[in-house]
C-alpha cells in the first residue's frame, strides 16, 4: 500500500492528510472535515488546478484565469494556447478569451478589466 502526506487548502486549518492508496478507494485520515477528505481523493486520482496566467493586448498584459478547477496533467498544453492569444477589444472580468481552453469545457476568462488600449 503506497501512502501520502500532504496539507488540505480546502480551508485555514491546514489538517495534515494522510492517505493510503491500494485495491478500492483510497483511505483517508488525518482530515478534520469531509471537505478535506473529498479534497484528498481528488488529488490522488485526478488533481486539479485553477490556472492564472496574463495574454497580451495591444499595450499590456491582461490577467486571465480558467472559469473553473483544468486537469494538472493539462496545465502545460493549456498554457501553450494561452501563450498564442492576443487580445485587441475591450473586456469585462469575466469575458471569456478563450473558449473550451482544455478540450473539457473550461472557458479561459478575463480577471480583470481591459479597455482595448
Amino acid at each position: 500500500m503506497e501512502k501520502k502526506s500532504f496539507v488540505c487548502i480546502e480551508c485555514p486549518r491546514g489538517c495534515l492528510l494522510t492517505v493510503e492508496e491500494g485495491e478500492g478507494a483510497p483511505r483517508v485520515s488525518g482530515n478534520f472535515c469531509p471537505r478535506g477528505k473529498a479534497y484528498a481523493e481528488a488529488e490522488v486520482t485526478c488533481p486539479r488546478r485553477v490556472l492564472t496566467a496574463t495574454v497580451r493586448g495591444k499595450t499590456q498584459r491582461v490577467p486571465v484565469k480558467t472559469r473553473g478547477e483544468i486537469r494538472r496533467d493539462l496545465l502545460f498544453s493549456v498554457m501553450e494556447k494561452v501563450h498564442a492569444v492576443r487580445v485587441d477589444g475591450p473586456l469585462k472580468i469575466g469575458d471569456v478569451v478563450l473558449a473550451d481552453v482544455d478540450g473539457e469545457g473550461t472557458d479561459l476568462v478575463a480577471a480583470a478589466n481591459y479597455d482595448g488600449e
